[in-house]
């Protein structure tokens, strides 16, 4: 759904051609890797990691279903260790909503292992997204509670709907990536769409498999329940609209490891 909202899987990169090896960190069940291994079928070697064997699992039978195993990769890693992977070995590292399982101070050691597996002059690239704002009332209040929650989970750098896409310049810059640049998303679900049928189901798993992590990191309201049922049927009343912001941040690899080695100095 996000993928396709975005215009495809690397909308911004107009030359690709270069782009051999593509490692995508985080990559969940691989629908992001698998798409580019159908539209891009030159594509070397593509490798997805995740550390949930369930995930990977699944991502593996998918690929032998779409006869896609020959070229596409996936295996089981924890992305906040050390990634097991040679030096200098892909053309793009990817890493898309990355705030679901890491800190805010986890963001320099994720640097330093992107840039050591990029070749000198390859890409690193970031997509991370706001929280969606929505005129059901309820919806809102339930996004509320995540906004509430990634900021005292140290997944957003400040309460505030933009708290990680602010930032991805910043980090980007000041751990080493040049020639940064974004594009922008803006994906609006209204009722009555193919979309909307689709946010609506991930808002319904979201918000009921979510609730003990917001009741760790925020102040879960006694009539949660009713919320989250509200909320519902608010989503599918005729005039119900969402908006949903994602920004992608990419970089270059410097070629030579003195602009890293400044930064790591300062």
């Amino acid at each position: 759904m996000i993928t396709t909202g975005m215009g495809g899987v690397l909308p911004e990169l107009s030359d690709k051609h270069h782009l051999r090896r593509v490692l995508d960190v985080g990559c969940g069940t691989g629908g992001w890797l698998m798409e580019l291994a159908r539209t891009h079928p030159t594509r070397e070697k593509l490798v997805g990691g995740d550390i949930s064997h369930t995930m990977m699992e699944y991502a593996r039978s998918q690929a032998v279903r779409e006869g896609l195993d020959g070229r596409v990769q996936f295996q089981e890693m924890d992305a906040l260790r050390a990634l097991p992977f040679p030096d200098s070995f892909f053309d793009l590292v990817n890493q898309r909503l990355g705030v679901s399982w890491m800190r805010n101070w986890e963001w320099k050691k994720l640097f330093v292992e992107y840039h050591r597996v990029t070749r000198p002059g390859g890409i690193i690239r970031m997509t991370e997204a706001a929280i969606v704002q929505s005129n059901s009332e309820a919806l809102t209040r339930l996004c509320d509670l995540v906004l509430e929650t990634c900021f005292h989970s140290a997944r957003f750098f400040d309460q505030r709907p933009d708290g990680i896409i602010s930032k991805l310049v910043p980090l980007m810059t000041m751990h080493g990536s040049e020639d940064v640049q974004t594009q922008g998303h803006s994906l609006a679900y209204h009722t009555g769409t193919r979309e909307h049928v689709m946010f609506s189901e991930d808002m319904r798993h979201l918000f009921r498999v979510s609730l003990p992590f917001f009741q760790k990191w925020a102040h879960v309201p006694d009539d949660y329940e009713d919320i989250y049922q509200r909320a519902l049927i608010e989503m599918q009343q005729p005039k119900c609209v969402a908006h949903w912001q994602f920004l992608t941040a990419w970089g270059i690899r410097p070629t030579t490891n003195t602009s890293l080695l400044m930064r790591g100095l300062n």
